[in-house]
């Protein structure tokens, strides 16, 4: 169990690599396939059945980061994925279909499992600590002296007509060709409406583009704690294997 594969699924890819429970790393190269479209429930498994035949991991115990609420396996909401997958009980039919265990989990809980345990996270035991994922949407894991608050939603929050992933995400950046400054002038807006939410000890930046923070740190003007997660993109799949841990 001191090796584990991780895949995290996104709505544009689907990565995997294979990680050091002990040290939290990942282990050799990663691989990516494009998420496939329809991103149905069919057409997901196909694609880690074959990311898990590339590490030639079958038959081995896997985790995965799922970007929807999950409870006991089954996936519960659809944003950035098909509709079909609402009610799926993924968990259970990806193990009839590889015959090794495997454990289900959002894949924002699992990235904040993974900065909590080696990232910066690991010395913030005291109080709330809410970690965001700037991706394709907005995903957060909440932590409350250090334990886990599941499932949480928080790019989903209203805001104007819409909801904040529509507006702070990484993806809406590119879609609507905003600036550092006016992105990111939409990052402090919704930092600031957590903040006013939970008053957090401090708010963790994750995703792709926290490794940008120099170019959009300026902007950013909360009365809390605020960084980028240490293990930048990586903490999906190093969360994912090691929610596995609690499954065997």
């Amino acid at each position: 169990m001191e090796q584990i594969l991780g895949i995290d699924v996104g709505a544009t890819g689907i990565k995997g690599g294979i990680v050091d429970l002990k040290k939290g790393v990942i282990i050799g190269e990663k691989k990516k396939i494009k998420t496939p479209s329809p991103a149905t429930p069919e057409n997901v498994m196909l694609v880690l059945e074959q990311l898990i035949s590339e590490f030639s991991w079958q038959g081995k115990p896997l985790g995965i980061g799922f970007p929807a609420i999950v409870k006991n396996g089954t996936v519960w909401t659809a944003s950035n994925i098909d509709d079909s997958f609402i009610g799926f009980p993924l968990e259970e039919e990806l193990h009839k279909r590889i015959s090794a265990q495997v454990s289900i989990v959002n894949d924002a809980d699992a990235a904040g499992i993974a900065e909590m345990t080696f990232g910066k996270g690991k010395h913030m035991k005291k109080g709330l600590v809410i970690m965001i994922t700037l991706g394709t949407g907005i995903g957060s894991s909440l932590f409350f002296d250090g334990k886990l608050i599941p499932n949480t939603e928080l790019g989903h929050l209203l805001y104007k007509k819409s909801i904040f992933e529509r507006y702070a995400s990484n993806s809406a950046k590119e879609k609507k060709a905003l600036s550092w400054k006016n992105w990111g002038s939409e990052v402090n807006v919704y930092l600031n409406h957590l903040n006013h939410l939970f008053s957090p000890e401090a708010i963790l930046i994750g995703g792709g583009v926290s490794k940008h923070f120099d170019k959009y740190k300026s902007y950013i003007d909360v009365n809390t704690f605020v960084d980028t997660a240490q293990l930048l993109n990586d903490a999906g799949i190093i969360g994912a294997a090691m929610s596995i841990k609690h499954k065997i």
